[in-house]
């Protein structure tokens, strides 16, 4: 059975991921973080070939927890108090595994395509 017929049919409308959600649920595949850190993860995935900016961060945020994607947790310590961190939950970390796979099956065509026609030419 192929992943991505295990995942809602309003989280099946996701794929393929925008940016913004897949940088998101990829910086938050490691562990909870706040959205600065995810702000930052993402520069540091992308190779500051995606920059996010704030409004863009927290919408897709709002988003991904409305969908259950994600989940906003608490933390307890005194300086993260006005923090707010989140965290995949299984139905995000499914739904960006099966983009990814997705994505693989994509450039591992493209690839063997392109090799062929180096061969042809």
């Amino acid at each position: 059975m192929i992943a991505g017929a295990m995942l809602p049919d309003d989280v099946k409308r996701l794929l393929p991921l925008t940016p913004a959600v897949f940088y998101v649920l990829l910086s938050l595949s490691s562990g909870p973080k706040h959205g600065y850190a995810i702000m930052q993860e993402t520069n540091t995935l992308s190779e500051d070939s995606f920059q996010m900016g704030p409004a863009t961060l927290y919408s897709t945020i709002q988003r991904l927890v409305a969908l259950e994607l994600i989940d906003e947790i608490s933390d307890d310590s005194a300086e993260a108090s006005r923090r707010r961190y989140y965290e995949l939950t299984k139905t995000g970390r499914l739904l960006l595994e099966t983009d990814v796979s997705r994505m693989s099956a994509v450039a591992q065509m493209a690839a063997a395509r392109l090799v062929q026609k180096k061969q042809g030419a």
